[in-house]
Parts: structure tokens; sequence; C-alpha cells
């Protein structure tokens, strides 16, 4: 039911097809040294407004309803609405007016493209509009100011492309803003951290939002998460400094700090290189550094480095699995034809390039380190955890990974023993659908999140499996397989064989699938074999079985 309301309330963006967005108008009242307060006179609008809050408070009036304004939220108002606006405590971040114009591309009437906008919009005037990073939000908005304003035509049309992007954003905090009601209180919880981590935050306080004691709330919260509520706290603020130190090495230490919440500087050091690995320095002279992925499995390890890459191939399932934690807008995408994206790269001149061992000839090889030193991952040899070490060694990142690896062995840990003991110890096939083909999953691939990490069972006799790689629909009958999880892909022929199987006697007859024990997943990124999908898996399985039989 949840499902299909959710499927109802994006169908309503199948109308953005019809629609062309232009920005027309942008300020940054706050940005100069001198400016630390801002009124908007009280006047009809003629055109859409958007007000971000990237700092300060101060209060909105729409048709003379009134609104507080906070840090961190969009604010819309409509053409014909009454507006009137006043700012206090204004930042060098300051707040952002833009206006902008939409038109049907069908030449509707301007009445039918308003109500038009009041369905995408969900009327988020009666209440504010979280961000659900206010940090990603203003550096997009700061861009946007200085693109609109350049005097380079190139420059300002590129700042056009970014205020699409902003919309896109604003969008996806409207839905997310409405699906927030039907959340449980922890998942609640977890919301109002990540919109309200600036400032100071007690478990009591959280207890009481879920309106449940502090010492079942922090169960529960533990439970859901794999992590105490504080320290989520700590995790995302940690996150939302990254992006301000990776985005603009201008701003001081102490900025930083004080805009996640943390107004001991000192405090904040140690809990950066706590989570990071590295001190804020180290970090800030990292993250200057441009360094290339051309292979998608070393994405997975990059990422775990806290690296985006500069650039890497276009065919890699950027899914919002990655949009969720990092920028992918600023990858290059690179092109499948080899010669192609040679020249991209020498267009990105990176400072490292990142591949694996077999993917490439001599001449290729020859032809990327002419461009900047090249790390070839043995993706035969060792292990993910192995493959990590080796590229941070490369890097001199090695304390990165083990301050990523310790965490990652915390939260397995964590979840294994989140699992109902039923569930561990059950006998798991994890099966993937390619084509015409029905893989086995086994420790040398995604599946060593179950098989190692989760000290899980497979089936007896699967070790045979693993080493062919595939089963046959007849085989699987004679497996004693408890529990089965399944990955399918997308295309067409993985989806005829998924029917097919679903019908086959030597499927209905395992134990797994008699007992309804079956789970699917979502195909592309989480098959990748790095540190980064391990990671995603982990939090899969909570979504999955932590409150299962």
């Amino acid at each position: 039911m949840q499902e299909a309301h959710s499927e109802m309330q994006l169908k309503r963006f199948d109308k953005l097809d019809h629609l062309h967005f232009k920005l027309i108008y942008v300020d940054q009242p706050g940005a100069s040294d001198y400016v630390r307060n801002w009124c908007l006179r009280k006047h009809f609008l003629d055109t859409y407004m958007l007000l971000f809050m990237a700092s300060g408070q101060g209060w909105l009036t729409v048709d003379g309803n009134f609104i507080e304004l906070r840090a961190g939220a969009w604010y819309i108002g409509q053409p014909g609405q009454l507006v009137e606006a006043n700012v206090h405590s204004l930042d060098e971040r300051g707040v952002y007016h833009m206006n902008f114009e939409v038109m049907h591309l069908a030449e509707q009437d301007d009445p039918e493209v308003l109500d038009i906008m009041k369905q995408l919009l969900g009327d988020p005037c009666d209440a504010e509009v979280i961000c659900a990073s206010a940090v990603a939000v203003g550096e997009l908005c700061q861009m946007i100011y200085q693109q609109a304003r350049s005097k380079n035509g190139l420059q300002r049309y590129y700042g056009q492309i970014r205020f699409q992007e902003l919309l896109y954003t604003m969008f996806n905090d409207v839905v997310r803003a409405e699906e927030r009601f039907s959340t449980s209180p922890v998942e609640h919880v977890k919301d109002y951290i990540e919109q309200n981590y600036m400032n100071k935050i007690t478990i009591e306080e959280l207890a009481t939002i879920a309106r449940m004691s502090s010492r079942h709330f922090m169960r529960l919260f533990k439970k859901r998460h794999g992590c105490s509520a504080m320290d989520y706290l700590t995790f995302f603020r940690i996150k939302q400094a990254q992006i301000l130190m990776r985005n603009d090495h201008n701003y001081r230490l102490k900025d930083v700090a004080s805009y996640v919440g943390y107004q001991d500087e000192m405090y904040f050091r140690r809990k950066f290189k706590q989570i990071s690995g590295i001190p804020p320095a180290a970090f800030i002279q990292g993250s200057k550094q441009k360094i290339a992925a051309v292979h998608s499995l070393s994405i997975g390890t990059l990422l775990a480095l806290q690296i985006i890459p500069c650039a890497a191939k276009a065919s890699h399932p950027w899914t919002e699995y990655y949009r969720r934690k990092y920028e992918t807008n600023k990858v290059m995408p690179l092109a499948e034809v080899e010669a192609i994206w040679l020249e991209q790269l020498r267009m990105v001149d990176p400072d490292y390039i990142i591949t694996v061992e077999g993917e490439m000839s001599d001449t290729l090889a020859h032809q990327l380190r002419s461009l900047a030193p090249v790390c070839i991952i043995p993706q035969d040899e060792g292990d993910w955890r192995d493959h990590l070490k080796y590229v941070a060694r490369f890097l001199d990142r090695s304390d990165v990974a083990e301050a990523w690896l310790q965490r990652y062995d915390e939260k397995s840990a964590m979840v294994r023993t989140q699992l109902a003991d039923s569930v561990r110890e059950e006998r798991l096939l994890v099966l993937r659908v390619h084509g015409e083909v029905l893989q086995v999953l086994g420790p040398r691939s995604i599946a060593s999140v179950f098989y190692v990490d989760l000290q899980m069972n497979g089936p007896e006799g699967i070790e045979a499996f693993w080493k062919l790689g595939t089963v046959k629909v007849t085989e699987l009958s004679k497996l004693s397989i408890d529990r089965m999880l399944l990955i399918v892909e997308e295309d067409e022929k993985s989806k005829q064989t998924w029917n097919a199987l679903q019908n086959s006697e030597g499927w209905n007859d395992t134990t797994a699938v008699q007992n309804g024990c079956i789970d699917i997943l979502m195909p592309g990124v989480l098959l990748d074999y790095t540190a980064f999908t391990h990671e995603l898996m982990l939090d899969e399985i909570l979504k999955l079985w932590q409150d299962r039989p």
C-alpha cells in the first residue's frame, strides 16, 4: 500500500517533461562582511521565488501567513502571492534569493502551469522543506550565483544547467518531506538529526521526538542503524564537513567546525581524524588531487578512501546509493571508446590513475603512464580488503583505509548481533540471474559479506558450485537451501529467465521457496566486489532481515 502511494506521488513528476525553467535573477545577501541583515520588501510576485537559507534566522509572510525562517530550508513563492521577508544573523554563507520563470512547452495558459507547479511542490509555502544536505545545496547555490553573474556567456549558460540541478534537488526534498510522515519514529529521528546536525542535540531531545524513553530509544536506534544515535550524528557531521572542505579549500577550519555543529575546534579535529583516519589538513590536501578511475571496480575502492574520482566510466551505475553520499555530478563520464576516453583523461590531467589488472594491453598501460602514475589493482590476488590497502599504500592513505576497515568490522559485528539466531544459522544461497545463466556467488564476490563477515553458512556441497560459478535449475532442489538471496539483472533476457525459474519444478521444490524465505536485491552497483559495496550490503541486510524471522 505504501509503495503504491509512493509511486502515485512520484507520478506527478511526469509533467516535468513539458515544463521549461529559466533562472532570471539570483542574489546572495550576507556574502559581504558588512551585510548581516536582509529585508525583502512587501510586493506581489511576478515570477516564482526561491529562498534558500544557508545561514541566519528570520521570517517570511506569504499572503499574510507567517513562516519562521531557519537555516537549511527551502521556501517557495508563486506568481501573484504577496510576500515579505526579514532575515538577521547572517554569516558569509548568507541567504540565496532567486527568481525564475516556468513555461509550458505546449504553450498552455499560465493558470494551468501554476496548477502543475502546485502539484509538483506539494504547496510547500504552508511549511518549510528541509534540505537533505544543506551544505551540498549551499555549495550548489554558490556556483549558480557566481556563474549567473559571469561576463562569460558560456558560464552563464552553465549556471542555468546548475539551476536545473538545484530544482531537481528541491523536488527530491519535497518528496522526502512528504514521505517523512509515514516513516517509523526512529526513521523520523534520523531525519531530524540530518536536518538539525548544525545545532546542539541531546539523547533526551531525540527520545522526546521519538516519544519513548531514552533507554528504549537508544536500543531501537542502534538496532535499526547499527550504531548509536550520537555516533550517527558524528558521522553525519564529519560527512558534511568533508563536503565543505572538498569543495572550498579557503574555509577556515574553525568556520567548518562551527557550520557542522562543533564550537570547539580541537574537539572537531579529534573527531575528524577518528572518523576519517587523517587530520583535516591532510584531508584538504588530499582532496586537491585529481584521481581517475578507468575501471568500474576501482570506484568503490576510491570511495572507501574518501576520494571522489575526477573521471570514471560512464557505464558505471551511479545509483542513488552513491549520490546519497557523494557528489557524483562532478565526475567526468568517460566514453566506452578507448581513443575518446584517453583524450578525456588528457583534458582532466589527473594526478593518478587507478585501474584493474588484466583489463588493458601493454600499449594502453604505456599510454596511461604517459598521463599520470598508474596503480593497477591485482584483482586475482587477495580479497577486497587487500585491494583497499593496496590502493591506499599507493596514494599514501593507509591511515584512511585502516580507519574505514575498523568501522566496517564494528558495523558488521553489530549487524551480526542484530540478526535472529535462526537467520544466522540458515543455509544461504546467493544467486544472480544474468541472461540465461544462474550464477552462484561465493566468498570471492559481494557474497563474502554473508559467508565471511556475518559468518553464515552455505548449503552442503555449495563449494563445488562456487568453484564452477553456475548452477542448473534441476540442481537447486538437491541443495538444502533454507534462505535465498537473488540479484536479478534488469535486461529483458534476465527477466525472462527469472519468470521461467519461478515456474520451474526444481525451483519450487527448494525449502527456501516453500518457506517463503526469498529476498530480491537490486542489481548494478551491489555486484561490485569492493569495499564501498560491502558497506552498502550491510545496510541492505539490516533492511531485509533484522525484524524478520
